[in-house]
């Protein structure tokens, strides 16, 4: 894995519609060459997002009363909430790298955090025919602790990866999660049962190699 050197932002919690906003500005900055390739660590609110491909059957009830937006990311339905922590990476690939390439870039880089905070992770090959096995799942456990769903314009990637450190991880039973109705999502906490959101910035802004 090569080193790519990234611009640190942080913010606590910014709203959905507010940060894809702020993130369209910043790929426009990265694609005309007026910023350098950037990791920007947040949270959400609570919200469902869904890819263009999400089924309406895996949708969460209404009743429950949490948005659901649709974005322009690939992947299926995830949940974005706070205790969750969010990485919008902004970089230009390389005229040999597409956006696969870099997915599994991004996956390699959150097992390497994970192993720093002493929990053993792994990212996944896709078998023919199954949905796609983006993102990053516990070893010891087979649980899904992060979830991935990026895309390229003009060569430049967008959106990025979800974490789940220490928030509730109910609202993931409300829905789909990822295309995959058996998939057991699991949090930093709930493997480790300690480990502040503070420590687990600090540890993936080192494996992104990002600093302010």
């Amino acid at each position: 894995m090569k080193s790519r050197p990234l611009t640190l932002i942080q913010d606590d919690l910014v709203g959905y519609d507010q940060a894809m906003d702020r993130m369209t500005d910043l790929v426009g900055q990265r694609q005309r060459d007026e910023r350098r390739d950037t990791l920007w660590l947040l949270s959400h609110p609570m919200v469902f997002t869904v890819g263009r491909r999400t089924p309406l059957e895996h949708l969460p009830d209404p009743a429950r009363g949490v948005p659901v937006v649709e974005t322009g990311r690939g992947g299926q339905l995830t949940y974005h909430g706070p205790g969750q922590l969010v990485g919008y990476l902004i970089v230009k690939l390389g005229e040999d790298e597409g956006i696969v390439d870099y997915v599994r870039e991004v996956e390699l880089r959150l097992v390497e955090a994970l192993g720093k905070l002493g929990l053993p992770a792994e990212r996944r090959d896709t078998p023919p025919g199954h949905e796609l096995l983006t993102g990053v799942w516990t070893s010891e456990t087979s649980r899904k602790i992060a979830s991935i769903g990026m895309r390229q314009s003009r060569g430049v990637t967008s959106h990025g990866f979800a974490l789940n450190v220490d928030g509730d991880l109910e609202p993931w039973h409300w829905a789909v999660a990822c295309g995959m109705p058996d998939v057991d999502m699991t949090s930093v906490k709930r493997e480790l049962a300690a480990a502040t959101m503070t420590e687990v910035r600090e540890i993936v802004a080192t494996a992104f190699e990002a600093s302010s």
